[in-house]
């Protein structure tokens, strides 16, 4: 070949298809790709130019492939040690990466005959690395027509537009195979159809009845009647040897907590595989490869409203009360719902749920002794979920997680916690021995122990610092961490890293919005629903963050498209589309 001849383009792709087969990161192919550099055009001074030729080739295709611009790539070697290592830059100096007016300078450096070979490179590789799934169509850029509006606005609605179309119909195909009712083949109303009925169903905050009717009215050929959702919604969440018909209700206490775990495995297998689908999706972009990666836990209530007393003078339940319904206590007020725990990536992550896990609790209306399950059960179940996706980094946790062994199961896996102490005396002068700022009103308490099986299991430190905050309990926030040891001026520090576990809230806000509505008693139709709903948020939230990418937009910056409008989409305006 010739100097900058078109064929090293070509070149570089099929050798790239050929990585793509084997390799797992697009930044991967890129740094194993053979530059034959030789080849083409840079006209620095190579013996006195900062960055090499081979470096900055390997950067311009990634920026090119990704369709991001200098300053965004600049911003990604300066924070992504992967990155740097991968395209050949000294690993040991990050603020020695290029900066957006050096990027710059090199580009006007390279002939047009050699950015030509780039950017034909780019794009071909770039398709190479969708067809092998080594990097999600998402995060591939969709160029506007140039030739087909000339107006900027327009065609930025127009590229949002598509770009959304197409992210869409990714989530939909993420969720719905990994939902199988098992029912028979020649069925009237397919899989899919059921599952874009919930769909509807969640942006109207309606019911399977009202949906059902609407269908009716309307001669929608897509939409069955409320028992047929019903039916299939309970054959989701069944397991193989189980019953669709019965209810919970229907069995003996003795077999309530087997068939309940049985439930939750079964969901839990489609929600697991679901969630390995969502953050293959961004695999390429690796949002968690380089960043400390924050999880949250914590607990939403979806209210019951049926009283649980036959006679609460003599102490008389109602026989056959939904036996996975416990009490909380919120704005001061007793009241009654099924409990449900999630894991939630928080911080600078795109705010994915994890895992979702029942909660049973005894309640005052069982007798002594019922079933439920520990807080150091579920927060380890949801742990184990947690890490078949994501290295974590810390875990922070809401008041109601304060356990012994709850921090036994976090600290074991070398992960740091953070929680707020539920009780604590009021008064400050009585934590005068403790170590204080000698500035600020805060104080420390260091090697607190924590025992487990009647031993000191790991000490932690107590973290005092004012507060006007309803929710904590007096002039006060006190927060325990297993960090090794907090001085007394990083206590601001820690607690505002505490309050990124706000996002959680957020999300169950979003959660609650579009569960649907149902007086269902079968905790099957009770827990897919929220497992359901939990996927559709993270749905909305993998598209936003896939927009956001597209688009050159903060991730951490408002949603692009509301829920409501993701969930509409996802379940009625995608079936008409395609």
């Amino acid at each position: 070949m010739s100097r900058d001849d078109p064929a090293v383009a070509e070149s570089l792709v099929v050798h790239a298809e050929a990585l793509c087969e084997r390799e797992n990161h697009l930044w991967d192919v890129i740094s194993k790709l053979s530059l034959p550099v030789d080849l083409l055009t840079d006209t620095r001074n190579q013996s006195q130019a900062d960055y090499e030729t081979e470096e900055m080739v390997r950067s311009f295709l990634y920026m090119q492939i990704r369709g991001f611009s200098q300053n965004t790539l600049a911003d990604r070697l300066s924070t992504r040690p992967t990155l740097v290592k991968s395209f050949g830059f000294d690993i040991s100096d990050l603020d020695g990466t290029p900066r957006q007016q050096e990027i710059s300078y090199v580009k006007e450096q390279f002939s047009d005959e050699t950015w030509e070979i780039i950017k034909a490179a780019a794009e071909g590789i770039g398709q190479a690395a969708v067809e092998h799934d080594v990097i999600s169509e998402g995060l591939v850029p969709v160029l506007p027509d140039e030739d087909a509006v000339e107006d900027d606005v327009q065609t930025d609605k127009e590229y949002q537009k598509e770009k959304a179309n197409k992210l869409i119909n990714l989530a939909r195909k993420h969720v719905l195979p990994e939902f199988d009712t098992g029912r028979a083949a020649h069925r009237t109303y397919s899989d899919e159809a059921i599952l874009d009925m919930f769909a509807r169903i969640c942006a109207n905050k309606g019911s399977a009845h009202s949906e059902g009717e609407y269908g009716w009215l309307t001669d929608d050929d897509l939409t069955c009647d409320d028992e047929t959702f019903l039916r299939a919604i309970k054959l989701i969440a069944t397991p193989e040897d189980g019953d669709a018909q019965t209810t919970l209700s229907d069995h003996a206490e003795a077999d309530a907590m087997p068939k309940i775990d049985r439930i939750r495995d079964t969901l839990m297998e489609s929600f697991d595989a679901a969630t390995e689908n969502v953050i293959n999706s961004i695999r390429g972009d690796d949002p968690f490869e380089d960043r400390k990666t924050i999880a949250a836990i914590d607990i939403t209530y979806e209210q019951y409203h049926v009283w649980p007393w036959e006679d609460k003078d003599a102490g008389i339940p109602k026989p056959g009360f939904p036996r996975m319904v416990s009490g909380y206590k919120k704005d001061d007020e007793y009241l009654r719902g099924y409990k449900h725990a999630t894991i939630t990536l928080v911080g600078d992550n795109a705010p994915i749920i994890l895992g979702v896990e029942p909660v049973k609790e005894n309640s005052k209306w069982e007798p002594d002794g019922s079933p439920s399950y520990s807080k150091g059960d579920i927060v380890a179940r949801l742990l184990d979920k947690a890490q078949r996706f994501v290295d974590l980094d810390e875990v922070l946790l809401d008041r109601g997680f304060y356990s012994n062994a709850v921090y036994a199961e976090i600290n074991d896996r070398d992960l740091l916690y953070t929680s707020p102490v539920p009780k604590y005396e009021d008064d400050f002068t009585t934590i005068k021995n403790i170590e204080a700022h000698n500035d600020a009103d805060a104080a420390v308490k260091h090697d607190v122990p924590f025992g487990r099986d009647g031993e000191v299991h790991h000490t932690a430190e107590f973290l005092y610092t004012p507060t006007t905050s309803d929710d904590a309990d007096g002039n006060y926030a006190v927060f325990v961490t297993n960090r090794d040891r907090v001085e007394p001026e990083e206590i601001d520090k820690v607690c505002n890293t505490y309050d990124r576990r706000w996002d959680i809230e957020s999300q169950f806000k979003s959660v609650k919005s579009f569960l649907p509505k149902t007086s269902s008693k079968d905790y099957r139709v009770r827990l897919c629903k929220f497992v359901l709903a939990s996927l559709i948020y993270n749905l909305w939230r993998l598209t936003d963050y896939l927009l956001k990418v597209a688009m050159d937009e903060d991730i951490r910056s408002p949603p692009v498209i509301t829920a409501k409008t993701f969930v509409r989409a996802l379940g009625e305006f995608l079936r008409d589309i395609g």
